[in-house]
């Protein structure tokens, strides 16, 4: 292996690529354009949005259906901004409304009195991307709350019938997407019953993918379920995935949690990750948390806890009711991309490289700050890499820089598409890059060091008024520092649990003016919060600080602590 990082260095420098054997399982060219698409947004509208519910009954009455302003435009032109890449829409959700006049059914918006029930949600959203340069892709729900014939042979005619117009009269569709929730209580035509299935079997989906690649070449699958699709679901709606993630899967039987978030190592079918969150809490518009969409900071860390692991991030935007994305949403969405673009544009740090035994260093030139770290491989020739090391040159020495990061024991692992590895800001002179494993010859493409902004938190939370700006750090898994510009007088400290690994159960919070004199101002546990991941508010006494420290003294699971938002007041 030594002798081909020193030879991949050198090709590295001119921008040749090394020709070295496949290795495993290999992306295809539909997943490979995928992969490079890194971002593309979820578009959550239905009736959903008018009764606000997350899922509708299947009883909802299709007048509720009229929005005063609907404009995909804008929800294109939004997405577009937000660094988004294409979008995928919610054609029909659990309820079984369409969005689109369906000739196989009366519950869809013909039905409305949204443009006299002759208006296509579908139709103005795929032109409206193609407008704007984006990707278009539908969500078909295989659950359906309202038809009655759900659970029976005929509804999967029914269900293929709906995905053939979707395929046939929209142009090209870059994925399809089925959702995992199937078979319950739902109003069933007025059946008003529980009604179950065997997803593995129900659905003919053998049959049915053969129809969508027949239909739409180009066309991924997405598929929560035992029939691997072309992408799997990473295991969680919380916005990452594993450090460790494989782009790998077995090609038959039941995927457990393990699997989805880490890929599996020795699969037999490449079968890559997507991470889909939402912007806000719900997938759905709900006034209620129009002061919870997720902060800059938070988006940020789930960019580098999807795209920088080696997935791709499907990034929710609900609809409001007047058939527009919220202020609050779309003024987020387009600080994100700036900061983005502030971290891997603007915060590039030149260097040369070069090889040293094993090693690749790339060298400053002199004493630089850095704190971000970017490795691609060549997926195409197969992911290979299953360890590395990185050391920074500091004052003639090197230092390991994993003892900033989460514990990876002996190495960092993965690398895939995209790694970026995030440390606290560090003056070096060089930096060390070392595979310490791979299961074949590694083919590095890129390697690049930036320096973000410290202040990744510098818009406040829409609704939330603070007086300067703050930032948010971790300095171990189980502590976080929020620091301010100036000292604030605060009482009150909210915290939403992450959905997923993190949750924390018993907390303790300090307070200090100069880093080195802290005051506890709360601890305790939060009760119920597993069984109900709600807001949770810790009150104390007004105290002046200019630093916060929260600290986790036990998780409900998971070995770092998490958390899906925070409000200071």
């Amino acid at each position: 292996m030594n002798r081909f990082i020193i030879i991949l260095a050198s090709l590295l420098a001119i921008g040749v690529k090394a020709q070295i054997a496949p290795c495993g399982p290999l992306p295809n060219a539909n997943q490979l354009r995928w992969q490079d698409m890194e971002m593309y947004a979820f578009i959550h509208y239905s009736l959903n949005t008018y009764t606000d519910q997350e899922w509708g009954f299947g009883n909802e009455d299709p007048k509720l259906f009229n929005p005063s302003s609907l404009d995909c435009r804008q929800w294109a032109r939004v997405c577009k901004q937000s660094g988004m890449r294409g979008i995928i829409f919610t054609a029909k959700h659990h309820c079984g409304f369409c969005m689109w006049p369906s000739a196989y059914t009366e519950y869809s918006v013909k039905n409305s009195p949204w443009k006299d029930g002759k208006g296509d949600v579908v139709r103005e959203l795929a032109e409206a991307c193609r407008e704007e340069g984006l990707e278009f892709a539908v969500y078909l729900s295989p659950w359906d709350r309202n038809h009655p014939e759900y659970g029976r042979p005929e509804y999967v005619t029914y269900f293929r019938n709906q995905l053939r117009e979707l395929l046939t009269n929209y142009g090209d569709i870059f994925e399809v997407w089925f959702d995992g929730a199937n078979g319950g209580d739902g109003w069933y035509g007025g059946a008003n019953e529980t009604r179950k299935i065997d997803r593995t079997t129900y659905y003919e989906w053998p049959e049915t993918y053969k129809m969508i690649r027949d239909l739409q070449p180009k066309c991924l699958i997405w598929n929560d379920g035992s029939d691997r699709g072309d992408l799997r679901w990473v295991g969680t709606e919380a916005g990452n995935v594993g450090e460790t993630n494989w782009s790998l899967l077995y090609h038959d039987g039941e995927v457990p949690y393990q699997m989805l978030h880490y890929g599996v190592e020795q699969g037999d079918v490449w079968c890559p990750g997507e991470t889909n969150t939402s912007i806000r809490p719900g997938w759905f518009y709900h006034d209620a948390e129009n002061e919870h969409v997720k902060s800059l900071s938070k988006l940020m860390d789930t960019y580098y806890k999807s795209v920088g692991r080696n997935s791709t991030l499907l990034l929710n935007f609900p609809i409001a009711p007047n058939g527009r994305i919220h202020p609050n949403d779309s003024l987020r969405g387009i600080a994100f991309k700036k900061m983005i673009d502030e971290v891997f544009v603007k915060g590039k740090v030149v260097s040369k490289m070069k090889q040293s035994g094993p090693s690749t260093i790339l060298d400053f030139g002199k004493p630089t700050s850095i704190n971000r770290f970017l490795a691609e491989e060549d997926i195409a020739q197969g992911q290979r890499v299953s360890k590395f090391s990185l050391e920074a040159e500091v004052d003639g020495k090197w230092l390991p820089l994993k003892d900033a990061l989460v514990d990876e024991g002996d190495g960092l692992t993965t690398i895939g598409h995209r790694r970026i590895i995030c440390f606290p800001t560090v003056k070096a002179t060089k930096l060390r890059f070392t595979i310490l494993d791979s299961k074949c010859e590694p083919i590095i493409k890129k390697l690049d060091v930036y320096l973000a902004p410290e202040l990744t938190a510098d818009i406040p939370d829409a609704g939330e008024k603070k007086s300067s700006a703050l930032h948010i750090f971790f300095s171990s898994p189980m502590q976080m520092f929020i620091d301010w510009d100036t000292e604030q007088t605060i009482s009150t400290f909210r915290y939403l649990p992450p959905q997923g690994d993190g949750v924390i159960t018993h907390y303790t919070l300090w307070g200090s003016t100069d880093w080195s004199n802290w005051t506890k101002l709360a601890s305790g546990e939060f009760s119920n919060i597993v069984n109900n991941p709600i807001w949770q508010t810790i009150k104390f006494a007004p105290t002046k600080i200019r630093m916060l420290r929260f600290e986790a003294d036990r998780l409900h699971s998971g070995t770092r602590m998490g958390y899906g938002d925070i409000e200071i007041k």
